[in-house]
């Protein structure tokens, strides 16, 4: 009997590259505008250079490009290009962060159904607590698991097991939902979970996720319990 379904939270509960780029965009011209001589395309190409190599997560990312890239030194003209990119970059997030259509009202349906609630992030605490805490989310799981605590990013069991753990469950009552395959499906397979790939969330054009499910909508994951539980 399925007792609890386990989240990935970036590109299965919000859309996080649609609030990223509008918030890389957002910066983009908030430095300019603040001062930074550069293009748009140049400045988002750094960006994304730095994200590529420190993780997509880094959050120095507009220190590192304005001292090591543009070379501008610390001093007035610095502070100025990059504060107004902070505030830019995350007034676009703020605005930009928003969870997938049905996501609200699936929550609150498996909520009834005595259904546990649970999150596995490779996102570092701090960022995975404010992005739910900005959709007033936070009061809906019973764990949440981020890169902080495991120090393990998926596909490896341990943060996994450490939401088995939290949640005092077995592998075969839970259900992980996530739209990486390599890291999500992969990793829940592992420790014994049935999967459902979010293929509403997958930015890598995945043919065959080697999930238990595949859906299209998040909405879906209802009839998914009442099947697994014969509702």
């Amino acid at each position: 009997m399925i007792k609890a379904i386990i989240f990935d939270l970036d590109n299965t509960l919000v859309d996080f590259m649609l609030l990223k780029n509008a918030a890389i965009d957002a910066a983009a011209y908030g430095m300019i505008d603040a001062g930074l001589n550069y293009t748009v395309d140049e400045i988002k190409s750094k960006i994304n250079e730095i994200y590529s190599e420190k993780g997509i997560e880094y959050q120095s990312v507009f220190d590192q490009m304005l001292s090591e890239y543009f070379m501008i030194p610390k001093g007035e003209d610095y502070y100025r290009i990059l504060s107004a990119g902070i505030v830019a970059y995350r007034n676009a997030r703020e605005a930009a962060l928003k969870p997938y259509p049905g996501v609200f009202h699936t929550l609150i349906e498996l909520t009834k159904k005595g259904i546990k609630l649970a999150v596995v992030s490779d996102a570092p605490s701090k960022e995975a607590w404010l992005r739910l805490c900005y959709i007033n989310f936070h009061h809906f799981f019973d764990t949440v698991i981020t890169y902080d605590e495991s120090r393990e990013r998926k596909p490896s069991p341990v943060p996994f097991k450490m939401a088995l753990s939290k949640l005092n469950l077995k592998p075969e009552e839970c259900i992980m939902i996530g739209d990486w395959a390599d890291r999500d499906i992969v990793g829940a397979k592992l420790v014994g979970m049935k999967t459902v790939f979010a293929r509403y969330g997958d930015t890598f054009n995945t043919l065959n996720p080697d999930s238990d499910y595949d859906i299209n909508s998040i909405t879906e994951l209802i009839d998914i319990v009442n099947k697994e539980n014969n509702l």
